[in-house]
């Protein structure tokens, strides 16, 4: 596939989302949470964005962020140019069918009262003017789409396996005809078996539609698999971000690097040096001074710890932020 350069159809321009924390007799703000602090990106027509890290570095906020089911502190969220960033609930509305989500779960994600056709049709009725018969041909042709019998419109989520369920929300998400979805670890909750359909589902539909996605996971491997550029996510930063075949073969950060490394090779006659990250990664309330990777890099020196780095372009396309680069 190739991707268009120009315009970006997201682009995120140093975005925050700081999370306050009250106490005391007052109920003052005693500390803050630095879920996501100072993100930028941009996502192209027709392309795919992945953004890893480890568990609780800020990716799933940037994307409920961006989608503005949470307010962000500062920063910008620019769809196809519009700045979306303060805008109202009500204004919102419109902006919504462009900019879809798949959640995690694909079972907590569904209305479980709802029969799945109605689930799937459901924003057809929230943003559209079509009768009830045009409403279940639609939805018919939603569930087609992604596998999914037409007859399976009358049962209810629990009816279905975690792979079916993880469809319907991908048929939800597909209703409004939206030109980017943010996919939130959406197989993580999967057999592995199923994750590869799911994930070659999501790819036959960005090539027959034209999607852009912007997929978060912790699996480099799936990761790999469907993106075009890869992001990584450290304690709410972007650390290092270029295409994927850049960041496997060259990566520049040594956060990066360890990921990388710690991947295992299925074949006991390969064995590779791994670099060992000592210690836990620092509190999102405290978070270190300088570099945020500096307690526990094997390279820092003493200006990391001192002087955040910028991140900045180390090759043609490839963005790091280490002082060492």
């Amino acid at each position: 596939m190739t991707v268009k350069s120009d315009p970006p159809l997201l682009e995120v321009r140093n975005l925050t989302k700081h999370f306050p924390i009250h106490g005391g007799i007052r109920n003052r703000e005693t500390a803050r949470v630095y879920a996501v602090d100072g993100v930028s990106f941009k996502v192209h027509a027709g392309e795919t964005l992945g953004i890893v890290g480890e568990s609780g570095c800020g990716k799933s906020t940037t994307g409920k962020v961006i989608l503005r089911l949470e307010d962000p502190t500062s920063g910008q969220i620019l769809l196809k140019g519009t700045d979306i960033t303060n805008v109202s609930r009500r204004e919102m509305h419109p902006y919504r069918q462009q900019m879809q989500v798949i959640f995690q779960d694909p079972y907590a994600s569904l209305n479980q009262r709802l029969r799945a056709g109605d689930i799937v049709g459901e924003p057809l009725g929230n943003y559209g003017n079509l009768s009830a018969t045009e409403r279940r041909e639609k939805v018919a042709n939603l569930f087609a789409r992604v596998g999914l019998r037409q007859d399976a419109m009358h049962r209810f989520p629990y009816e279905f396996s975690g792979g079916q369920r993880q469809r319907l929300g991908i048929a939800r998400a597909l209703a409004l005809n939206p030109e980017i979805i943010i996919a939130d670890e959406p197989v993580s909750a999967l057999d592995v078996s199923v994750q590869a359909q799911v994930i070659n589902l999501m790819m036959d539909l960005q090539e027959d539609l034209g999607l852009s996605y912007l997929f978060i996971a912790h699996d480099l491997a799936i990761v790999q698999h469907i993106s075009h550029r890869i992001g990584v996510m450290y304690l709410g930063k972007l650390v290092e971000i270029t295409d994927k075949q850049s960041l496997f073969r060259t990566p520049q950060h040594p956060y990066t690097e360890a990921l990388l490394e710690s991947v295992p090779v299925p074949d006991p006659r390969k064995r590779k040096s791994r670099t060992v990250l000592k210690g836990d990664v620092p509190s999102p309330l405290n978070p270190p001074k300088g570099c945020n990777f500096n307690t526990r890099c094997p390279f820092a020196v003493d200006r990391c710890f001192h002087e955040e780095p910028e991140l900045k372009e180390v090759a043609p396309g490839h963005m790091a932020a280490c002082h060492l680069r």
